[in-house]
């Protein structure tokens, strides 16, 4: 069986993280998640990167880190999480219906969808953050 990966972007600006909240599907609904979507064939990890977010959010990224670990976000579809920093353009939603910045200890004001949360820790240590 094929293995689907779908990247999330930290996107990480002035000490905080970019969250996206999901419009769909109606499971996901009104839940936050980091933005992104699926590596389409033949496409490296940082660039559906920095396409995804170009799409979703209408701005420039560029990858600094691609972070250690794989979560399952069902059956055959697994996601994986790289650093991104803005290089040009505001974020603003295209494909969710709110964003918000938050700081290392705002990161748990949200309801994170499940596959992004094991990746909060080291995300928010990265914006200095105590250990969690």
């Amino acid at each position: 069986m094929d293995l689907t990966v779908v990247v999330g972007a930290a996107l990480l600006h002035r000490g905080r993280l970019l969250a996206a909240r999901r419009m769909r599907p109606a499971a996901a609904r009104g839940r936050w998640e980091l933005p992104g979507g699926k590596v389409e064939q033949g496409e490296s990890l940082a660039g559906a990167a920095v396409r995804e977010v170009h799409e979703e959010l209408g701005c420039v990224v560029r990858v600094i880190e691609v972070l250690d670990g794989v979560e399952e976000i069902r059956t055959g579809v697994v996601l994986r999480v790289v650093v991104v920093a803005l290089v040009s353009g505001e974020p603003a939603p295209q494909e969710h219906d709110a964003l918000r910045w938050l700081r290392a200890d705002q990161l748990e004001e949200v309801s994170w969808l499940d596959p992004d949360r094991p990746f909060l820790p080291v995300l928010g240590r990265t914006l200095g953050g105590p250990p969690r």
